[in-house]
């Protein structure tokens, strides 16, 4: 039973680093807007 216990505590742990990482990006991280061009040939155009 003590190993269920390590186990389960070592599981939350990383879960708890994953989830506050993923959180520590979405706070500090912004993200960059910038203008996008994409070019659509002529014959996708006029059929």
């Amino acid at each position: 039973m003590p190993s269920l216990f390590r186990f389960l505590f070592v599981m939350a742990l990383l879960v708890g680093i994953v989830y506050g990482s993923m959180l520590a990006l979405t706070i500090f991280v912004e993200p960059n807007p910038r203008e996008m061009s994409v070019r659509i040939p002529a014959e996708r155009v006029n059929p």
